[in-house]
Parts: structure tokens; sequence; C-alpha cells
């Protein structure tokens, strides 16, 4: 069967994760700018090959002065590891629309394997004849795995940032001739 490539549509698509704050509240952030593609044998994505990377400097939480923390060496240090990056290792089917997506995510430069829930949208044409498929991708990891070690605790004793961030994705793919 032949390979199918697809291209990542970033105007179509979303990259958002979430913090808690003082641990009562959440701060919501965005990646402005990524890439991504997918491999499928045929049309359908059982075992596709994905691969997806963002700017670090795209990072947007908006409030600049934090956007700034978390670009700087405290976190991110996108001046020495501008790029976020996922390499699939598997994607398999759970039942009908639901499938989990296995791979290595790098993070300021480590990288650790990771498991995403994904819910498989569908497939539509668009009004320019292409090919589209939507995914919702979710999961959750803990910053320290990737060396995000920063940690402020208020006067009361309440940390600042939790460890647990939260990464929601609502992709669309378009198919490649």
């Amino acid at each position: 069967m032949a390979t199918t490539k697809w291209a990542l549509d970033p105007t179509h698509s979303e990259v958002h994760f979430k913090v808690k704050h003082l641990v009562i509240s959440t701060v919501t952030g965005t990646f402005k700018k990524f890439e991504g593609e997918a491999e499928t044998e045929g049309d359908s994505f059982e075992n596709a090959s994905v691969r997806f990377s963002a700017d670090i400097n795209s990072i947007d939480t908006n409030q600049e002065q934090r956007d700034e923390h978390l670009k700087s060496a405290d976190f991110f240090d996108a001046a020495a590891f501008p790029q976020l990056t996922f390499v699939s290792t598997a994607f398999s089917k759970v039942s009908g629309d639901d499938y989990k997506l296995t791979g290595d995510l790098t993070i300021h430069g480590v990288t650790k394997p990771v498991t995403f829930d994904v819910e498989y949208g569908g497939v539509a044409g668009d009004f320019y004849g292409n090919t589209k498929a939507g995914f919702e991708v979710s999961g959750k990891i803990n910053r320290k795995d990737f060396g995000l070690n920063w940690n402020g605790v208020t006067e009361a004793g309440s940390i600042v940032v939790s460890e647990e961030v939260k990464l929601l994705a609502s992709l669309q793919f378009a198919k490649q001739a």
C-alpha cells in the first residue's frame, strides 16, 4: 500500500498548555509557530508516523513579562533550546475514534517518552479540493522531568507554578499530493 503524506495546517490548528498558578487557578499558553507532518499507509491513521515541532520563542500566555520569563534560562531557555519536538513511536487505535499516540518529546534538551490521548475527528474536503483530517490531542507531563525546575514559593508558602502541565492540541492535517 502506498505511503500517504500529511502536512500540519497551522492556520486551522492550535497548540495549548495549561499550568496551575498558585494552585488555585490555571494559566493557559499557546505556541504561535509550529509545524508537523504525518505519514500513513493509505488513508488509515493507525500506525501513522507523526513528527511535530514548536518554536519556543512563539510562546504566548497573554502577558509579555511572563512570556519573557518562560523563554529565559529559568524555564525553556529558548536561546539554547529553541524548539520543542515530538517524534512518534506508535499510533494505535483504542476503540472507535480514540487512539493513543506514543513518542519521544524533547523539551529543554531532555527527551522522554510520553503518551497522548487522541480523538480522531474524521476526514473532510475543503473548498479548494484538499483532503483534511482532524485530531484533538491531550496529555500531561511533569515539567521537572524535562529540566524545567524553576520554582517560586509565596510568603504564605504557596507554590507559584505546578509541576504538572496539561498539553492540548487541536490539529488539522492536509493530505499531500
